[in-house]
């Protein structure tokens, strides 16, 4: 996750700010997949300590999009889009493995761990995708949320954007949100299971 899949996020973040004009991450040198530049220290321990973690957010200045609100909303969808991406190229993969006939037990247990790790950042990915999109600040969500809002609805929930905060992090920690990022998640991983099985049975048949 910290290596990986948070660095894809918050480069995905960076790339997409500056093809809406702002340059900021550049100069930060946040627009890179090394995940040196990514890692938050605190966030890190945290993640392994209790499960919740974070990485440095990526620098933005909305001022400089072309498009106030297209840019903030764009740039805060990339995140999850990418891990969105990750995820279904993940399921793919495995797909793939899932059809490979094996015989010996060596690759048996090489394609056991390698199913193991896929699944495992399929899940992230996917959690991560979905956690990000509650349209609570300061979430990513929120962020794409704004770009249909009025500015005196946007003002409000930035302005208040700390109290949200701790709601939102009281509801991570008393399992609030569990039941409906569960459900929102194993809905969007059956959809892509279901999408990337297709081809996969079209070839597995074919030969």
């Amino acid at each position: 996750i910290i290596f990986t899949i948070l660095p894809i996020h918050e480069y995905a973040h960076a790339l997409a700010a500056r093809k809406m004009g702002d340059n900021t991450a550049l100069m930060h040198g946040r627009l890179t997949l090394n995940p040196l530049a990514h890692v938050d220290i605190f966030g890190a321990i945290f993640l392994m300590l209790f499960g919740f973690g974070w990485a440095k957010p990526v620098p933005v200045n909305p001022r400089n999009f072309k498009n106030y609100k297209k840019g903030v909303a764009i740039t805060a969808a990339a995140g999850p889009l990418s891990n969105l991406i990750c995820a279904t190229i993940g399921i793919f993969i495995l797909n793939i493995i899932y059809n490979i006939p094996i015989t010996s037990e060596k690759g048996y247990m090489v394609a056991f761990y390698i199913i193991m790790a896929l699944q495992f950042f399929c899940s992230i990915n996917l959690s991560l995708a979905v956690f990000n999109l509650i349209p609570i600040p300061p979430l990513d969500g929120s962020k794409i949320l704004f770009a249909f809002l009025p500015y005196k609805a946007i003002a409000f929930m930035t302005k208040y954007e700390t109290i949200f905060s701790l709601a939102l992090i009281f509801l991570i920690f008393t399992g609030g949100l569990s039941t409906v990022l569960g459900f929102a998640t194993n809905g969007i991983l059956n959809f892509l299971s279901d999408m990337a099985l297709s081809p996969v049975r079209f070839f597995a048949e074919l030969f």
